[in-house]
């Protein structure tokens, strides 16, 4: 067998994510609301512009020199985060947009033709999302079960390289703080949910690579109390085709909202430094590992990032000290059989939520050099 069928044939989802050295977010794209509509909205539907709903939040249409930029700095792994609430031409039946689909299998396709790995996920559908209580358990995991059924089956001829994500980081609207017992028991429904009607679409989705995720993606609300049950996958494939997700933008202070201008033990020197250093770190991944890769399932760090805050006096610093906190989360990943996807949403700047790493508008080019030094240098530090 040539080791061009080889990385087609069916995967464990561990082995999936070992074989992502490292995965990029194309975020803000194709899970935007369509121009004009209240992003937080649960309506479902197809309203007039569905169609053009991805540049709705200032991005540029993707094109396949888009996803070959991806490939060439190094990424081998896409997640594809989708809202499909905005392209429901039946809401009784779940019914996805033609149009619609036939964009995202566009997109799929262009990552496949550069032999990328793929996560295909439902983001942002607010009527699922924002709802995780009991008075709405029932008639959410039936949509959702008709909306994945729907998914999985335009996408189950795909090969192996394919992967679905269940849900995103389902949570009570403004509140990411502790789950409540309802919300947590919503959650599994989900998670269940999913796995159910994938597997009973059939195809290669029999074994494909499914990802469930904790409660608002963090993995503190799934590790304790046995706050996540792990979905039951159908007889014979036990835990060995699904991964679970978490996303980390740890510390927030440092990774997301830049109050904190230093991470890490050499940094700490320099004042303004989180608490939270590289020990914290590796004890958490250690956690994530004893918790769930020893029973079998995959990780998935679905998403992480940095943000580009400057401080003009110290900026050569911080931008040495940016790489090594990607190093050193890509690394420690990778040495425990995590996949990683970093959160791109092409906000450039200065500032709190500057996740931008290529400019889309100025035909990719890279502006975050400094998060793509990094990750290739935590790939090679988990390589030695």
């Amino acid at each position: 067998m040539s080791a061009a069928m080889l990385c087609h044939a069916q995967q464990t989802a561990r082995q999936w994510n070992s074989e992502v050295t490292a995965g990029w977010n194309l975020g803000n794209q194709f899970e935007c609301s369509v121009l004009g509509q209240d992003s937080e909205s649960v309506a479902i539907g197809d309203p007039d512009g569905a169609d053009k709903a991805e540049t709705a939040w200032g991005n540029p249409v993707v094109t396949k020199k888009t996803i070959k930029a991806v490939r060439d700095a190094g990424f081998n792994a896409i997640r594809i985060p989708v809202r499909w609430q905005c392209h429901i031409t039946n809401p009784s039946a779940m019914t996805v947009s033609k149009t619609w689909m036939n964009r995202i299998k566009e997109v799929i396709d262009w990552c496949l033709d550069y032999d990328l790995k793929v996560i295909v996920n439902v983001h942002h559908e607010k009527w699922l999302e924002s709802r995780p209580l009991y008075v709405n358990k029932e008639e959410n995991c039936q949509k959702l079960a008709l909306l994945w059924m729907n998914i999985a089956s335009e996408l189950g001829k795909y090969d192996y390289r394919v992967a679905f994500a269940g849900t995103n980081e389902v949570h009570i609207p403004d509140n990411w703080g502790k789950p409540t017992a309802e919300n947590l028991d919503v959650q599994n429904a989900y998670n269940q949910t999913f796995i159910d009607i994938v597997r009973a679409t059939g195809m290669n989705n029999s074994k494909r690579h499914l990802i469930v995720q904790t409660y608002v993606c963090n993995a503190d609300y799934g590790l304790y109390n046995g706050d996540f049950i792990i979905p039951t996958d159908i007889e014979g494939n036990g835990n060995d085709y699904m991964s679970v997700e978490l996303h980390y933008y740890n510390p927030w202070e440092y990774a997301g909202s830049g109050e904190c201008y230093y991470w890490g033990e050499p940094y700490k020197q320099y004042g303004e430094a989180s608490q939270s250093d590289e020990k914290t770190m590796i004890e958490f991944f250690d956690k994530v590992a004893n918790e769930w890769s020893s029973k079998g399932l995959g990780v998935v760090i679905g998403e992480w990032g940095i943000t580009t805050d400057d401080k003009n006096s110290e900026v050569d610093r911080m931008r040495e000290n940016m790489p090594y906190y990607c190093k050193t989360l890509v690394s420690e990943a990778r040495k425990r059989g995590f996949s990683t996807f970093v959160w791109d949403n092409n906000r450039l700047g200065n500032g709190a939520d500057m996740f931008g790493i290529f400019d889309r508008n100025n035909n990719m080019s890279i502006k975050a050099d400094w998060v793509i030094k990094g990750i290739k240098e935590g790939v090679a530090e988990s390589s030695k």
